[in-house]
């Protein structure tokens, strides 16, 4: 990854010219001919438009000029600022706003799929299978290698982990929990360091053992390389950092009219914050996990609800480099968040829809497996709990359950969870109960679709 090129500055370009070219140059950029994008509704950085044609009676670097200065109309400074005091700001075009408007219909209201999502039986459900998807994805996204079935069996069945990545894995499903916890809560520096602390416990390395839940200090100033070893960023230094954070905290927790000057929408502040976190870089690690849970609090306090159903980290793993990219958009032009804000933006939008396609997948296959059972007496003696188990069991013969496995996936007390498989095994003889030491696992039969379509021994 290289850095981005800076853009051109107006006073280094109208230096160059006489006073005339200045003038008739200065008139095309106030004219308020071209808007904050390119020709393809793109808000590009110079490093990009720099290789595309201007439009005709436009160099260059008078296209880009002209474009900036569209987006200054329509900059708002931030409270925060860089390391040489310069402040952060960001713009609200079109499609920010229109971006804004789809995510406010599609995570606050009523969402639809054969009742799937809705229906209070298998909502918590749902939920905590997002909550160990994002736990996954966070932690690969910061070098966890563990497998996706691993890590959700250790999910699942609430075995200690086995090593570093599943550790990571643990501690990232730990602080959501956390933060459905304590959603309600204003946010404090404490709880920022208690959500370091989750999220680091036992990963940092050796020398950064004790350094779990607080600031880095000023032996531990740091610069981001890119795995390549170019220099990408040099956070503030430690001695910055408390009133940094503390200043990140009063934003996060500010509430504003929507007529007010300084109204910010709740997901644009909720981006600005993990922006922050990752542009500070406050501890020695751990960094980009607070940052992606930080978002989610700030999401979850304004009740976001669809929110704690999907996982930004997923699709940001897709391209990990177009996110680190928007970091340094932001950084090497004037400090403008928006490059950052449109990446997230897009992020939660693909996450959105790729919830309702793995709903409208859950519903089909469950579908699948209600037809399967049909009109036998089946139909009537299982719950949504079982009825999951068997559409997960017939496509995986051999598969194993365990009442502990059965409990993390739906969020019931143990004895519910034993008692659903125990009417499986014991009284509808659709799995095979064995004993692996003291405890019983559950096994999928290689005939169970053949079991189902006989409707089993119900008597």
């Amino acid at each position: 990854m290289k850095l981005p090129q800076t853009p051109p500055v107006l006073e280094s370009y109208l230096a160059q010219l006489d006073s005339d070219q200045a003038l008739d140059k200065l008139e095309k950029i106030f004219s308020a001919s071209l808007g904050p994008y390119d020709s393809k509704g793109r808000y590009l950085h110079w490093d990009k438009l720099r290789h595309l044609i201007p439009p005709e009676g436009y160099d260059s670097e008078l296209f880009w000029l002209s474009i900036k200065q569209a987006r200054t109309q329509l900059s708002k400074a931030l409270s925060f600022k860089d390391k040489s005091g310069k402040p952060f700001l960001f713009c609200m075009p079109a499609g920010v706003v229109r971006d804004l408007l789809w995510i406010e219909k599609n995570s606050t209201g009523a969402i639809v799929v054969d009742e799937q999502i809705t229906d209070e039986k298998t909502k918590q459900t749902y939920l905590i299978g997002s909550l160990i998807e994002e736990a996954i994805s966070s932690s690969q996204l910061e070098g966890a290698s563990t497998t996706r079935r691993q890590a959700k069996e250790m999910l699942r069945s609430g075995r200690e982990p086995q090593d570093h990545s599943e550790k990571m894995i643990r501690n990232n499903h730990n602080a959501m929990l956390f933060i459905r916890e304590y959603k309600e809560e204003k946010l404090t520096p404490s709880l920022v360091f208690e959500l370091h602390r989750i999220l680091t416990e036992g990963t940092l390395d050796p020398e950064d053992t004790d350094k779990a839940g607080i600031f880095r200090a000023g032996s531990d100033d740091i610069c981001v390389f890119s795995k390549d070893d170019v220099l990408l960023h040099v956070p503030p230094k430690a001695s910055e950092l408390p009133d940094r954070l503390q200043l990140l905290c009063d934003f996060a927790n500010q509430k504003d009219e929507m007529d007010s000057p300084d109204y910010i929408p709740t997901v644009i502040r909720a981006i600005v914050v993990h922006f922050m976190i990752g542009y500070d870089h406050p501890f020695v690690d751990g960094n980009g996990r607070t940052a992606r849970a930080l978002f989610y609090w700030m999401m979850a306090k304004d009740h976001y609800w669809l929110m704690e159903y999907i996982s930004i980290s997923r699709v940001i793993k897709k391209a990990p480099a177009k996110y680190m990219q928007a970091y340094l958009n932001s950084e090497t032009d004037a400090n403008d968040v928006t490059y950052f804000i449109i990446h997230q933006l897009e992020v939660i939008r693909e996450a959105i829809n790729d919830l309702h396609a793995y709903l409208k997948y859950r519903s089909q296959r469950l579908q699948e497996a209600s037809a399967l059972i049909g009109n036998s007496p089946l139909q009537k003696v299982l719950n949504h709990r079982q009825l999951a188990l068997l559409q997960h069991a017939l496509r995986r013969p051999g598969a194993e359950y365990t009442v502990k496995s059965h409990q993390g996936s739906h969020g019931v007390s143990y004895q519910t969870a034993r008692s659903d498989l125990l009417k499986l095994s014991d009284g509808l003889h659709l799995l095979r109960k064995v004993k692996v030491g003291k405890k019983d696992a559950f096994i999928a039969p290689l005939d169970l679709e053949e079991r189902v379509k006989k409707g089993s021994s119900i008597n």
